[in-house]
């Protein structure tokens, strides 16, 4: 295969830049890079003749030749890329452009521990390289998203939280039985971090990812790199304390943010609306469904409900409060909100960006953008490609 060779560091950055921008000609690449045109020119045409990239066609002309594209070229294998949630597990074979050639996802239940959930994960894999007659061999790279810190260099997960039978688990050797290719993991915000930077083609250098959902983190982008501090644990902003008189958190400390405005503290409050009568609608899907999800709370606001409103306001507002901090401390230019979260409507957002508003700097907010993520909930399985592709192209590169 011929990305198994070693490559110089020259070849690696070339490939690196034809995978993060799209139909980009030689002129292009050697202006992005700083390299000369007949740099540029040696290097494309080494890595056509091993195959490693293919001309993809002529673009339009802004006077003269019609410059020719490149790309990486797809008959080198696939890409798997995992997205591994609290509740859910959503896995898709891509090409080497991130393109889609089978997906499937499920609910997924963390707490069951590595031996279960990592069986299933591999039998999915392997019936959804079946649907592509595609063979494991012919996997270059897989990525995987996690809901917990990620020790990044080793690919383990260090005391996550949440899923606390995976300490020191290591996914990469549960793939290695079945997969030659590369595995790399990082935490599920990293991932939707990345799935972002991807569809943004790096235009952006400067942002926050937020995850709202079972747990509430931040993915980092810094300089057009996600930023994943010391350890791998930047970005854990659910355990950012709101309230020092609040709940304890599950991870002993009292009023994390997590612990009161993340999904599970919103399923708590609309609970109790509805069984103290405060809310008719909450109280009749309970008694319709024997459970309340979020969504049912931002489903309830829609149709005017005051305790609902209530509910998304005050959780908004904590999340705000969270941020506003972070924003003053990073200065970003846009921040994303994503998860399941965003299924509960506009109203959410509006009280997110009045809390943020109100408590930042004017210097940090005059330009601040503050929106659902875009990708919404593919965000992470995007990211889990980019993060697959980037790796294994990172990883080839040799000091020749």
């Amino acid at each position: 295969m011929p990305l198994g060779m070693d490559m110089s560091v020259d070849e690696t950055t070339l490939l690196q830049t034809i995978f993060w921008s799209v139909g980009a000609s030689r002129l292009a690449l050697s202006e992005r890079l700083d390299f000369s045109k007949s740099k540029t020119n040696s290097l494309v045409a080494a890595l056509l003749d091993v195959g490693l990239l293919t001309e993809t066609g002529l673009k339009a002309s802004s006077g003269g030749r019609r410059p020719e594209t490149v790309q990486i070229n797809p008959s080198l294998g696939v890409l798997i890329a995992a997205d591994l949630g609290a509740t859910s597990l959503d896995i898709a074979i891509l090409r080497p452009d991130l393109s889609v050639l089978a997906r499937h996802s499920e609910a997924a239940d963390v707490r069951a521990g590595p031996g279960l959930v990592m069986a299933r994960v591999r039998v999915l894999m392997r019936e959804l390289l079946a649907q592509c007659a595609t063979k494991p061999q012919q996997v270059i790279g897989i990525g995987m998203g996690v809901p917990g810190p990620v020790d990044f260099a080793s690919g383990q997960l260090v005391n996550p939280p949440l899923m606390p039978q995976w300490d020191s688990f290591s996914i990469r050797d549960a793939l290695r039985e079945d997969f030659a290719a590369p595995v790399f993991v990082d935490n599920d915000v990293n991932t939707m971090a990345l799935g972002e930077l991807w569809r943004l083609q790096r235009s952006l250098q400067n942002f926050l990812v937020i995850k709202v959902g079972t747990s509430i983190g931040c993915g980092i982008v810094c300089h057009g790199e996600v930023y994943r501090g010391a350890n791998g644990s930047a970005g854990d902003v659910g355990h950012i304390c709101v309230d020092t008189a609040g709940p304890r958190c599950h991870c002993g400390n009292l009023g994390c943010v997590e612990a009161m405005a993340a999904g599970p503290a919103i399923t708590r409050m609309a609970l109790e609306a509805a069984i103290s009568g405060e809310s008719a609608l909450l109280a009749a899907c309970l008694a319709d469904t024997g459970s309340i999800t979020p969504e049912d709370v931002g489903n309830a606001s829609r149709h005017g409900d005051a305790a609902a409103n209530r509910i998304i306001q005050h959780t908004g507002n904590l999340i705000g409060q969270m941020l506003a901090s972070v924003v003053n401390f990073f200065s970003p230019s846009h921040v994303f909100i994503g998860g399941g979260i965003t299924r509960i409507g506009p109203l959410f957002l509006a009280s997110v960006r009045q809390s943020i508003y109100q408590r930042s700097l004017a210097l940090s907010t005059r330009h601040l953008e503050i929106q659902y993520t875009p990708l919404a909930e593919q965000a992470g399985l995007v990211g889990a490609g980019v993060l697959a592709m980037q790796e294994t192209l990172k990883n080839k590169g040799s000091p020749r």
